[in-house]
């Protein structure tokens, strides 16, 4: 008997991929193209570069003032990198029907936006450890004592950047007025993660302890929670309607 029904099994229509793999479908896909093209990563880190070379001559004051600058600098060179970003990955998404063939595919609307948002994480994390090091040699940081605790911050602030872009750069998909649509949508949205990242690395600048900035850590998890889980909840709507 077993060996009877084993082909009818075998014969059955396949079942579709889970979601952690249609997500890494989106993501692998994404990455091979920047692989090829590095126009994203390139664009965008150099433009951070300019950013930071820019306001760390703008508003010299001394070394003191200038851990003061240094945290603005730093996470206004990742605001503008992250939206230059956003705008140059959707871009290939209109380019020759290529997201027509993306809403087609048998891949669920929110394994969609988990891909499309890792990669722009991905792309985020690249430009941040490009950004970084810069940062601390034109301001006089110190890496080695500041750079864990760092680390930590961004960690919590990239993931509710990439899922915010991701989110809302998807409204400007089949507008004209994408690049205005973008910057008056996504910039006041990006606001409350860039403010707690600044204010989190000022104090952590300013020589205060990593355990101390709880406060911060927790405000930058909550939109991580409230972003992510609203991409993969709205993504769907938004990128049809």
């Amino acid at each position: 008997m077993t060996s009877a029904t084993t082909p009818a099994r075998a014969l059955g229509p396949p079942r579709p991929p889970g979601f952690l793999r249609q997500t890494l479908v989106i993501l692998r896909k994404d990455l091979l193209i920047e692989l090829m093209s590095g126009e994203v990563v390139t664009t965008s880190a150099f433009f951070g570069l300019l950013v930071v070379i820019i306001s760390s001559f703008s508003f010299y004051g001394g070394p003191a003032s200038k851990r003061l600058v240094a945290a603005g600098t730093l996470w206004l060179s990742i605001a503008f990198a992250t939206v230059l970003a956003l705008g140059r990955a959707w871009q290939r998404e209109r380019e020759e029907g290529a997201l027509a063939g993306l809403l087609v595919a048998p891949v669920s609307r929110a394994a969609i936006f988990a891909g499309k948002a890792l990669g722009l994480m991905a792309f985020l994390v690249v430009v941040e450890a490009v950004v970084i090091p810069l940062t601390a040699l034109l301001f006089s940081i110190d890496l080695t004592v500041m750079g864990p605790a760092l680390l930590v911050v961004c960690l919590l602030s990239t993931p509710g950047l990439a899922a915010t872009g991701t989110l809302f750069g998807s409204m400007t998909v089949r507008t004209r007025a994408r690049d205005l649509l973008l910057a008056i949508v996504l910039l006041p949205l990006l606001a409350p993660t860039l403010l707690a990242s600044v204010a989190a690395t000022r104090e952590l600048f300013g020589g205060v302890p990593l355990a101390e900035l709880g406060d911060h850590l927790k405000l930058m998890a909550l939109f991580d929670l409230i972003f992510v889980s609203g991409g993969l909840a709205l993504f769907g709507t938004l990128i049809e309607s």
